[in-house]
């Protein structure tokens, strides 16, 4: 029975901390780094994916125990531990205190930033999945609440290694978008797999206003604004990155691929690391970001002058 309530910490889910270490590129790319110590960087890049870890162990712990009587209508969410019954409400919430305070302990020890944004994820975490709000259950603020966590992450890894300099504004909501394009693509894949619009509406409300239509059309929606605040950091910090952006939309593309495929793994992320043409691309794109980040190319500056071209 103990394995049970290990298993709704959902161990197997903590690989999506890696979306931390976006910030943590980014602060060093764009920050001068002469001062910074290596050792203390990795010290509080390693706790800050601890910390940020256990609070989102937290917030499944909650997830998993508040939604059992929604899960039972999923067709494979129905075999979830709390669904099958036999664990106690006390030491579920005894849990969740200890995996928040492990959380927030570590990032006491980071920066209050970072304590502050744990902090924010736990509540996030509430709002997500505890009545009144339960905006999990609100059609498209679901998904806007939810990917709320991918900027959270972001801001942390920037924290833990600088507190003097706030991230540029564009690249946060670009992230939060990116965010939201691949959590309405989840919500896609969930709705074509239950193919039955009440079924599906049992097990997740928001679905009741929702359509396979609809949903697209958001995803498609969040992955413009994504490439729009995206290319703005770009341009802005690093010109010859607008190179990567056909590879970024690619990316998108070949996510959206996949989301139609049957029982597609888009409905379940910490499984897409199986999913071998997608972590093909990502790697590419990876090596054509890296490059682009230390090639100079300095025809480009051209396209930021502002003197009007003349005949």
């Amino acid at each position: 029975m103990f394995k049970n309530y290990l298993k709704i910490a959902r161990f197997d889910h903590w690989i999506k901390q890696m979306f931390i270490v976006p910030g943590i590129v980014f602060a060093l790319c764009i920050i001068d780094s002469s001062n910074w110590e290596i050792a203390s960087v990795v010290v509080s890049t390693i706790l800050a994916l601890l910390s940020t870890s256990c609070c989102a162990s937290a917030n499944y712990v909650i997830n998993e125990w508040l939604d059992a009587e929604f899960d039972k209508f999923h067709p494979t969410k129905k075999e979830r531990p709390v669904v099958a019954g036999g664990m106690k409400a006390k030491w579920v919430a005894v849990e969740y205190v200890i995996f928040a305070a492990i959380g927030l302990l570590c990032a006491f020890f980071v920066s209050w930033w970072v304590f502050g944004l744990e902090l924010f994820l736990l509540i996030m975490g509430i709002l997500y999945n505890v009545k009144p709000m339960r905006t999990k259950e609100i059609a498209y603020l679901d998904v806007i609440t939810e990917s709320l966590n991918n900027a959270i992450r972001l801001l942390i890894g920037w924290f833990a290694v600088t507190s003097a300099f706030l991230p540029p504004i564009s690249i946060i909501i670009g992230y939060w978008a990116g965010g939201a394009f691949l959590m309405a693509t989840k919500r896609y894949a969930e709705y074509k797999m239950i193919a039955d619009k009440s079924t599906a509406s049992l097990y997740r409300k928001s679905f009741a206003k929702y359509t396979e239509t609809s949903l697209l059309i958001s995803a498609i929606f969040y992955a413009l604004v994504s490439v729009f605040f995206c290319g703005i950091f770009m341009l802005k910090y690093r010109i010859e990155l607008i190179f990567a952006i056909p590879f970024v939309c690619g990316l998108f593309c070949y996510y959206l691929y996949l989301s139609n495929k049957p029982d597609s793994t888009t409905q379940k992320p910490e499984k897409l690391l199986k999913e071998k043409g997608l972590m093909l691309f990502v790697f590419v794109v990876i090596i054509v970001v890296i490059t682009l980040m230390f090639v100079d190319m300095p025809f480009l500056q051209g396209l930021l002058d502002k003197t009007l071209i003349s005949y």
